[in-house]
């Protein structure tokens, strides 16, 4: 808000609506001088005031300027001009949710349709959630073999963006995928208070070679965690490319097929009674934010003072319903003598 005039304005954004009032003064005059002209063909000027003996120029102009003045003032009040502020005490909540996004070589097949690689369907998805996200916390962790810190816990969603634009298999330190590292990964970053405002958000393939995911679900499940999963891939699964033109092979010469172990994945999302969604699904993540994740309840934080801006915007309003009734009450012809009246 900028300060003009000692008045600051809420809606800066809405001042094109004043030069309605500055076009209806120029339409307004432009016509005044149309009518000036046509009444110059009917008659010599010396005539006009025989022809026309009560029209006023002056009170055209008037009704002009009070309708002008009008639209200019419902302009103003759009803006809204703010004086005086009263301070109040705010509350708000927010959940923590840390998202572990699997970055597994497996997560190249390109099996999610249109040639789209289930990495970067699951970036999509992430994305499309901090779209939804207001006030909460989000951390990131990248993993495969081991699991990493890509962000911790913030709420600045457009870092988190360029952090998650970023993640790939190069970053990788150990091959294969390793649930259970992940999900420990995660509980690690809570402050371990309460469980309801706390969530996972595991995003992989299901290809948990450590075999370890459902023993980290289950102290997720004592501590209150809940974690929601999206099942990246199909059951038909794909070939994995080896960064080439050919594909990852097995120890006999074989060309490995990953495939979405999806029963994996549920009995994770039952053990800590969240929920389980195949990436396949449109929209997968956002589903789960809107069923689920979204009604969990959130902690307080950020308690303090917010200042409350005094919108003036009845002033200019007031007054420009003033200026439209004088100029609907005005006309432009002169009230007749009393005499005339006799006559």
């Amino acid at each position: 808000m900028s300060a003009l005039l000692g008045f600051d304005w809420q809606r800066p954004n809405l001042a094109g609506w004043m030069l309605s009032g500055v076009a209806l003064a120029l339409l307004g005059l432009v016509s005044l001088a149309a009518r000036r002209r046509a009444r110059a063909r009917l008659a010599e000027p010396r005539q006009l005031r025989r022809l026309f003996p009560l029209f006023s120029v002056n009170r055209a102009r008037l009704r002009l300027f009070l309708a002008s003045s009008g639209a200019l003032l419902v302009g103003l009040a759009l803006v809204g001009p703010v004086r005086g502020y009263t301070w109040r005490e705010v509350q708000r909540k927010g959940l923590d949710l840390v998202i572990c996004l699997d970055t597994s070589r497996s997560m190249l097949v390109p099996d999610m349709g249109g040639g789209q690689t289930r990495l970067e369907r699951a970036k999509q998805e992430v994305s499309l959630l901090l779209d939804r996200l207001g006030g909460d916390r989000v951390a990131l962790v990248g993993f495969s073999g081991d699991a990493r810190d890509v962000a911790p816990l913030t709420r600045d969603h457009k870092a988190l963006r360029w952090f998650l634009a970023g993640l790939s298999p190069r970053d990788n330190r150990v091959g294969g995928t390793d649930l259970g590292a992940a999900l420990q990964h995660a509980l690690e970053l809570f402050d371990g208070r309460s469980g309801n405002h706390e969530a996972v958000v595991l995003l992989t393939d299901g290809e948990d070679l450590e075999q370890k995911g459902l023993e980290v679900a289950r102290r997720a499940s004592e501590q209150g965690i809940r974690i929601y999963v999206v099942g990246m891939g199909t059951e038909d699964g794909g070939k994995i490319p080896d960064g080439g033109r050919s594909f990852v092979r097995d120890e006999k010469g074989q060309e490995v097929v990953s495939r979405l172990d999806s029963k994996t994945l549920e009995a994770i999302a039952e053990e800590t009674r969240g929920a389980y969604v195949a990436g396949t699904t449109p929209l997968a993540l956002e589903k789960l934010f809107a069923r689920y994740i979204s009604r969990m309840e959130g902690r307080t934080y950020d308690q303090g003072r917010e200042k409350i801006p005094h919108d003036r915007y009845q002033w200019p309003l007031v007054l420009a319903l003033l200026c439209m009734l004088a100029e609907a009450a005005l006309t432009e012809s002169r009230p007749r003598r009393r005499r005339e009246e006799r006559g």
